[in-house]
């Protein structure tokens, strides 16, 4: 598998336009969604010549998990999250969809496959790294494919995640990214939750957040 095979579309979905990730084979055309979130009506129509293989969750927070239940319903692919959110599918009160004025509390099915630290996944003919990456959210993952890495709400283009809700860890936030992504190459593209995408040496140099932290 190579990179030239590798397409990736990305849509920014509902009221905290989260991205949600289209990542597919073009020799193929089997695809991984990663985060379908909120008002996912242009993710459906996206999703409707593809073969998807597998929806991965970088996190159970509601504006990640809003348009689940759909791209489940029209695609009949497995879910996969980190154990330590699994219940957070189930239950409103952990995905935060309670606190919300929302037409209907988001309430999903247990995902199929739970995620380990190291593990790598083979889907779509990728080789894709799970990093555990914990801090915004217990449960956090970040899913690198080669010099690719979708990481959830983790690492923003010059800003990191929020520590402040449910479960969430400043001390935490700042190991994962120290740690985990600032271990991968320095070119690695990274795809966030929100906003546009960045690169490790860039949030390495620019990010003021992070850059005093480094060893």
């Amino acid at each position: 598998m190579t990179n030239q095979n590798l397409a990736i579309e990305s849509y920014a979905l509902g009221a905290f336009q989260t991205n949600a990730y289209v990542v597919t084979n073009t020799a193929t055309n089997q695809t991984i969604v990663i985060d379908p979130g909120m008002e996912p009506d242009q993710l459906l129509r996206a999703l409707a010549n593809k073969n998807v293989v597998a929806i991965l969750l970088t996190h159970a927070h509601l504006d990640h998990i809003g348009g689940l239940n759909q791209v489940r319903e029209l695609t009949k692919a497995p879910v996969y999250i980190h154990p330590l959110e699994q219940e957070w599918l189930t239950n409103p009160d952990l995905n935060g969809s309670r606190r919300w004025n929302l037409p209907e509390l988001i309430v999903c099915e247990r995902a199929e496959h739970e995620l380990e630290d190291g593990q790598t996944l083979e889907l779509a003919g990728f080789h894709i790294q799970v990093l555990h990456t914990p801090g915004h959210s217990p449960g956090s993952c970040s899913f690198v494919i080669g010099q690719h890495c979708f990481g959830g709400d983790v690492l923003f283009n010059q800003s990191i995640g929020r520590t402040d809700l449910f479960g969430g860890d400043y001390e935490t936030l700042m190991i994962s990214i120290q740690d985990k992504l600032f271990e991968l190459d320095d070119e690695t593209i990274v795809y966030p939750g929100h906003g546009p995408k960045t690169t490790i040496d860039y949030e390495k140099t620019y990010n003021p957040f992070v850059t005093g932290m480094l060893r």
